[in-house]
């Protein structure tokens, strides 16, 4: 029986060797596996637009500027940077400089805000060899100052690891297994870490070179980072055969220095134009600064003026309403479908109505014809004007009066014009000291301009 047993591990002796030569023949010749031939591949990606979360949220709003019809607003900006220090202490963990990252969030919204570099070296140089002056230069109204503030690290730092393992003998082994043992075993382990980077920034009139009150924004965001380990090994009867991997990701800094100053700039630019800009972001409430500033407006309008403000805030928005500066049926109608029962426009109304405005191509397409109506509407009148200005000596010369007809070209512009406003051409007031100079928007007031 020994003699029987011995026999038949010889076999198993054989089969394994057998059986072992091959893949070990196989593993050299792989070229995967050959440690003379290791290699490694690197992964190559073709230059693609450089896109964030806000990147569609600074279109839409400089289209928001062209559709409530702000002033038109050039900004200029100084050099913002780290004030920190961090950036140098660190090796660039943080931007040194993100003014190129301010003048291409300013450059990107368009409509009625304008960026206007500060290079004065630049124009210096330009004016030494001839080829420029200071001539046709664009003015600034404000000026961006600002710079990162804050970069905390290690504000939270946590850890997590997982082991588990088992291991067991087997008394029937074959005699020529180094081991006995047969085992499994397992380890996880997980690693993170939070930092929080600010931005300040303040607008500043060019003129007076003093802040403008409440045109700053002080904004902060979160990063992390993290480090994950995986290992899984397997032991029969003496070899250990295992797995391991880990992994390390960092959330980039400087692309969330970008975000900040993007979200800044549509807080700002926003807050001076007097438009509801948090319709733009998402989960964001309304801004308390520029609602202040609404109801102020509000209380300073008269009610003709709040009427026709209304209808054009409603013809925009693709409501059939004649801009007439009168409550009429027609706009009655649609201003309950913001407020059941509405009689009047009161604050409130006047408030749902002006945040309720799409921010889409139609809407402008409504707003340019709208323009256009009020342009032509105004070119009519001051010809009618003229003429009535020279009509005396007209009717000397023995002209009727009745040829030139005056109120028939404005009917009939004002009758072809989408708002149809032949009832009442509604005013564009001038104020003083800043105020809103037309349309639906315009830079903030101090109090002792309201």
């Amino acid at each position: 029986m020994k003699h029987f047993t011995g026999g038949i591990l010889n076999s198993i002796e054989i089969r394994f060797v057998v059986l072992l030569l091959p893949v070990l023949f196989f593993l050299v010749s792989c070229a995967t596996v050959d440690p003379r031939k290791v290699d490694v591949e690197l992964k190559e990606e073709p230059p693609a637009q450089k896109t964030t979360s806000f990147t569609e949220a600074l279109t839409k709003l400089g289209m928001m500027t062209e559709i409530y019809g702000t002033e038109a607003l050039r900004v200029q900006s100084k050099d913002i940077a780290d004030n920190t220090g961090t950036a140098g202490a660190t090796g660039g963990e943080i931007p040194r400089d993100v003014t190129e990252m301010l003048k291409s969030t300013l450059n990107s919204i368009g409509g009625k805000v304008t960026f206007i570099p500060y290079n004065p070296a630049f124009i210096q140089n330009q004016m030494v060899t001839g080829y420029s002056t200071f001539e046709n230069k664009t003015i600034p109204d404000v000026v961006i100052t600002g710079g990162i503030t804050e970069f905390d690290r290690g504000l939270e730092t946590r850890g997590n690891n997982v082991d588990v393992g088992a291991a067991g003998d087997f008394t029937g082994a074959p005699k020529w297994a180094p081991s006995t043992t047969v085992g499994a075993e397992y380890s996880e382990g997980a690693k993170t870490g939070l930092a929080s980077i600010t931005v300040d920034f303040n607008m500043i009139d060019f003129q007076t070179m003093a802040g403008i009150a409440k045109m700053q924004t002080v904004n902060t965001i979160r990063v992390s980072k993290a480090v994950s380990e995986k290992e899984l090994g397997i032991t029969l009867f003496g070899p250990t055969f295992g797995l391991k991997g880990s992994i390390k990701k960092v959330q980039g800094r400087h692309a969330a220095v970008r975000l900040l100053v993007q979200l800044s700039m549509i807080q700002v630019i926003g807050k001076y134009l007097m438009v509801p800009y948090w319709n733009l972001l998402p989960e964001a409430d309304s801004d308390p600064v520029v609602m202040a500033a609404l109801k102020k407006s509000y209380y300073d309008m008269d009610e003709a003026t709040r009427i026709v403000k209304v209808q054009e805030l409603l013809f925009i928005q693709g409501h059939d309403v004649t801009v007439s500066g009168e409550m009429d049926q027609g706009t009655l109608k649609v201003l309950q479908n913001f407020k059941p029962g509405a009689k009047t426009i009161d604050k409130d109304l006047y408030l749902a109505v002006f945040q309720a405005v799409p921010i889409t191509d139609e809407v402008l397409e409504r707003r340019i014809a709208l323009n256009k109506a009020y342009a032509a509407i105004s070119d009519v009148t001051d010809s009618v004007s003229s003429v009535q200005d020279t009509q005396p000596q007209t009717a000397e010369q023995g002209i009727p009066e009745e040829s030139v007809e005056p109120s028939k070209g404005a009917s009939e512009v004002a009758a072809a014009s989408p708002a149809r406003a032949e009832e009442k051409k509604p005013s564009k007031e001038k104020k003083t000291g800043g105020s809103v100079k037309e349309g639906l928007g315009g830079r903030m007031l101090t109090d002792d301009e309201w």
